[in-house]
């Protein structure tokens, strides 16, 4: 019984957090931020001196599991968290996980914040997963309707 109430609670709290894009508000568990606080908020814990790559994994899972598409101040800040804690392969994934984020919009959105974020990323060394060919499998067989 309580497995179910803890579950049902949690989904309730999963589906009130969001973005109203037109306010440039964001909703987090009953209250409202700025949009420009939310972003000052998250590049100011990913330009923490002392922190970790654990830490750093948690910023980016909690931003990539809100509804909304971080912008590229906040992604640029995360690269250099990445570099902090020497991980290049964190980094590839976050763009990876930003990149899946744009949904339906991809081809509008992801090149938006790449051409933002790309002086970051030819200092800091950083390929994209597009550079890397990440974006397309390796080993996949050609479809059956496209034969």
């Amino acid at each position: 019984m309580f497995r179910l109430a803890a579950s049902q609670i949690a989904n309730i709290a999963r589906s009130s957090i969001g973005v109203t894009s037109r306010a440039g508000v964001v909703r987090a568990a009953h209250h409202e931020i700025p949009a420009e606080e939310f972003d000052k908020q998250y590049e100011d814990y990913f330009s923490r001196a002392d922190i970790d790559g654990w830490e750093v994994r948690k910023g980016m899972n909690d931003l990539l599991g809100m509804d909304l598409v971080p912008a590229p101040k906040i992604v640029d800040a995360g690269l250099k968290a990445c570099r902090k804690v020497n991980d290049i392969a964190l980094a590839i994934r976050w763009l990876e996980g930003v990149k899946d984020k744009c949904g339906d919009k991809t081809d509008e959105i992801y090149p938006y914040i790449l051409n933002h974020v790309r002086p970051t990323l030819t200092e800091l060394g950083i390929p994209t997963p597009e550079e890397l060919n990440y974006d397309k499998p390796e080993l996949a067989l050609k479809s059956v309707f496209d034969m």
